[in-house]
């Protein structure tokens, strides 16, 4: 990110959510870069995505704003002057929309609520996928946006394993995380049939590493600076994780990818269509994606269909490499 000048305008963007929300949001957010030039683009964020928000290539300037969940704050720290311009990125209102005109920005694009009536921006839909949704929402205020804008550029980190099979079993709630004993399930096979295997875990997920990562496997628990981490997925093999910021960046970088999905299906919020990524899922009606146990529709993922995904994709046709 670059400091921005005394006179220049500033064009704020909410999106105060996890690194996956980020990700899903590259598309837009360069977008707007591209649109306004000459404006200093704010994003509020958590604090610790400011690494992955410079990673965009669209972001000036990270305004730190978080709320436990998927809540909104309830307000932003911002300084100086109104912004020119405020985006929704978030939600559909109306607390994300109340947080931004409580600045009173000149302007401010967002979809429309029942609750906000003076806000008339494009309707929600509920079935869109989310980079299709915030893209269509740019553009039905002229801006050209597209959802297949999301690649990241290398990470200039050396990574500490590269060419190995990443196992990531954590998510942000437990309906989105398949059982740490198919996860092992899969790390062995892995391993007999000559693949190097890491798994990774975020911050207070060392337990569940443990238990994942059967001998043999190398493991980094406790949450990885973004720098490392995203080195560590751009030089695997291939990634394997549940429905969670990981896979994204999996797809951010091309590296290969399975996504187990459960309660959201991949419609929603998957990988976009390739060979490349696998969405295994198994259709049935949508669950709670926030929920305390893990989701029926993910646990009918077997760990034979996953292997028989990773079997299925260019990365694990070869002979693995050796350090």
């Amino acid at each position: 990110m670059t400091p921005a000048g005394p006179e220049r305008p500033r064009l704020l963007v909410l999106r105060a959510l996890g690194l996956g929300d980020l990700l899903t949001g590259v598309p837009a957010l360069r977008a707007l870069r591209r649109s306004h030039p000459e404006h200093e683009l704010v994003l509020a964020a958590p604090p610790g995505l400011a690494a992955a928000a410079a990673a965009s290539g669209a972001v000036d300037t990270l305004l730190p704003a978080e709320a436990p969940g998927r809540a909104v704050p309830r307000a932003l720290p911002w300084r100086g002057p109104p912004p020119e311009i405020a985006v929704d990125l978030h939600g559909n209102g109306p607390p994300s929309h109340r947080v931004l005109t409580a600045l009173r920005p000149g302007r401010l694009l967002a979809f429309a609520h029942p609750g906000t009536p003076e806000v008339r921006g494009p309707a929600w839909r509920p079935d869109e996928h989310e980079r299709e949704r915030w893209c269509r929402l740019l553009r039905s205020y002229g801006i050209p946006a597209d959802a297949g804008d999301l690649a990241l550029a290398p990470p200039a980190v050396v990574p500490p394993v590269t060419g190995a099979v990443l196992l990531h079993p954590g998510a942000a709630s437990p309906a989105r995380c398949w059982p740490a004993e198919r996860y092992a399930a899969v790390a062995r096979a892995l391993l007999e049939r000559g693949h190097r295997v890491v798994v990774t875990g975020g911050p207070g997920e060392d337990g569940l590493v443990a238990r994942v990562a059967v001998p043999g496997c190398r493991a980094f628990p406790g949450g990885l600076p973004f720098g490392a981490l995203a080195a560590l997925v751009a030089g695997a093999r291939a990634v394997v994780s549940g429905d969670t910021g990981l896979a994204h960046l999996a797809v951010a970088y091309g590296t290969p990818s399975v996504t187990l999905f459960g309660p959201v299906a991949p419609a929603l919020w998957g990988p976009p269509p390739s060979a490349r990524h696998t969405a295994l899922w198994h259709p049935g009606p949508p669950g709670d994606p926030h929920g305390r146990h893990p989701d029926p529709l993910l646990l009918r993922i077997r760990p034979e269909e996953v292997l028989a995904a990773l079997a299925r994709q260019e990365a694990l046709t070869h002979e693995p490499a050796h350090e």
